[in-house]
């Protein structure tokens, strides 16, 4: 039986033009989806980390692994995701909000910690981070209100404590 689960991937690249594209690609050849990827600078110039995430069983993993050490500007692949690790996501949350309703609207804004970065005359902005459960779980209790647009960042992640992926 397959354990199908979701991963988190780190991946350091070289800074390059393409490697997004050709990592990317990797994936699509292959059949397998990717649920977020963020890329940015990492603490060595020169390299990017690239945090993606993906779901499938324990075999789709170890493949991926493998055709990822294939493209010659990967550096090193990591499974966060089997380690205890630190992952957040930002959202940008733009809500139907006629002054009426605001101060409800406040009140969940509070209850997790997010913090209203634009004020229309009929819409506020609303920004969360955290997990992603935690994204998800805003979305749904804003949803009555009227979503107006929703960006999501997707996942970052790294390694809890003195554990480096060097």
């Amino acid at each position: 039986m397959m354990n199908i689960t979701k991963h988190t991937i780190a991946v350091i690249v070289n800074d390059q033009p393409g490697v997004l594209q050709r990592v990317s690609g990797l994936f699509g050849r292959r059949g397998f989806n990717i649920e977020s990827i963020t890329v940015g600078a990492s603490e060595e110039q020169g390299l990017s980390r690239m945090v993606i995430v993906t779901t499938g069983d324990d075999h789709m993993l170890e493949q991926i692994e493998k055709q990822l050490y294939k493209i010659v500007d990967v550096i090193k692949v990591l499974n966060l995701s089997s380690q205890p690790m630190v992952a957040r996501e930002l959202a940008l949350i733009k809500v139907k909000a006629e002054p009426h309703v605001r101060p409800e609207i406040l009140g969940v804004v509070e209850t997790f910690r997010a913090s209203i970065v634009d004020i229309g005359p009929s819409t506020l902005m609303v920004q969360v981070v955290g997990e992603s459960q935690k994204i998800e779980a805003m979305v749904q209790l804003l949803e009555p209100y009227g979503i107006r647009e929703v960006s999501r960042t997707g996942v970052t992640a790294l390694i809890r404590g003195q554990v480096t992926d060097k």
